[in-house]
């Protein structure tokens, strides 16, 4: 029998499908995989539900009904100042990772280089490698999570199409300060590349760190893809609508991926968003993010007491722990099955988010759930290690 593609069966099963099968084996309580277990807000989810009965069904746009693209542009300039048209220069998508593999299907050609910065989301290089891309990866690390400004630069070169940029950063919780996207910028005007910038978690920002998209800097207008999505900012995971915003050339290359990919995304979960992207009080994202910065700071104070070390988190779902000090022999990988199997949390291994060897000693937390499960988290932890 041939072999199938190579580039991406070299990948395998992701480590979140396999802590969470875990985790249920053995009636865990799951803070691996980021998802919330509380629902979004009743009013966008009663019209998703309604659309369904009175429709339209059908095949929406491809790039999306209209009234989602003006709620997108409208919330961007709303909170972000960005003067978008929301015919020519927004994509509505089937969620993130989809607008991420549209942009990069769109974007990069087979030699063209690709500069991430660990650690990284588990989507970005298989899909950069299946685009016949080189990634050109750089690190940063536990526990400052500092940008290395010299290793950046010399990861540029003539070849460079694009740079990923996450932030606020999934499993870090690190936002990028607006010194670093200044430095990122010239990098970008110098070697005439662009962006895609991962922004799934903006409204998931904590006091006093703030969210500035690079789009908004001067001279990324025309050189950033922004992408966002419905999932994170309304705790609505399973609905995988998404999308991209930028310049309208960029969006172009990116429809024309994204019509082969998945076309279109269904027409009332989209009604429904817009809905909820037009509230002109953005009420629903300040409570939002309060409410997690709350459950950061539960889960950060149950963690303590249970031996850890909690790293600071500026934002996202995600707090990463030093384990090291309870004494485990094994590796971060060897931990967290430990930690599933024994204590009944499961976690999952910073390590998994670089390529290769990744630093050994720090785990990630979820803890976008309800209080009530955090601190059952917490005093199953705190049983086994004290």
């Amino acid at each position: 029998m041939k072999a199938a593609n190579a580039s991406l069966a070299r990948w395998g099963t992701t480590i979140f499908t396999t802590m969470s099968a875990l985790a249920v084996e053995h009636g865990a309580i799951n803070l691996g995989q980021g998802f919330p277990d509380e629902e979004g807000p009743e009013e966008v989810r009663r019209l998703a539900a309604a659309t369904v009965l009175s429709g339209p069904n059908q095949y929406p746009p491809m790039r999306g009904l209209p009234e989602l693209r003006q709620a997108v542009a409208g919330h961007d300039s709303r909170r972000y100042r960005l003067d978008l048209d929301p015919e020519r220069e927004v994509l509505i998508t089937s969620g993130a990772t989809e607008a991420l593999a549209a942009s990069f299907f769109g974007l990069l050609e087979p030699g063209d280089e690709a500069v991430v910065i660990e650690p990284l989301y588990d989507s970005y290089l298989p899909i950069i490698e299946r685009a016949g891309a080189v990634a050109r990866i750089v690190r940063t690390t536990p526990p400052e999570w500092t940008l290395p400004r010299d290793a950046l630069a010399a990861a540029f070169s003539p070849r460079t199409k694009l740079l990923v940029l996450n932030s606020p950063q999934n499993p870090s919780g690190k936002v990028f300060t607006a010194d670093e996207l200044r430095f990122i910028s010239e990098l970008l005007r110098t070697h005439d590349a662009y962006a895609v910038c991962d922004e799934v978690y903006e409204h998931l920002v904590f006091s006093p760190a703030d969210h500035r998209p690079l789009i908004t800097l001067a001279g990324m207008r025309e050189r950033c893809l922004r992408i966002g999505s419905a999932g994170k900012t309304f705790s609505a995971t399973g609905w995988k609508v998404g999308w991209a915003c930028g310049a309208q050339p960029l969006i172009d290359a990116a429809a024309r991926a994204h019509q082969f990919l998945t076309f279109t995304t269904p027409p009332n979960l989209q009604r429904a968003v817009a809905t909820g992207l037009a509230a002109g009080d953005d009420g629903w994202f300040a409570a939002l993010a309060t409410n997690q910065q709350h459950k950061r700071d539960l889960l950060a104070a149950g963690l303590r007491r249970a031996g850890f070390t909690p790293l600071p988190a500026a934002g996202t779902f995600f707090l990463v722990a030093d384990r090291r000090a309870l004494g485990f022999s094994g590796d971060d990988g060897a931990f967290c099955r430990y930690l599933t199997t024994k204590a009944g949390v499961a976690a999952i291994p910073v390590s998994a988010f670089y390529c290769g060897d990744g630093p050994e000693g720090f785990i990630r937390f979820c803890f976008c759930k309800r209080d009530a499960v955090l601190e059952e988290a917490v005093g199953r932890l705190v049983k086994h290690f004290c």
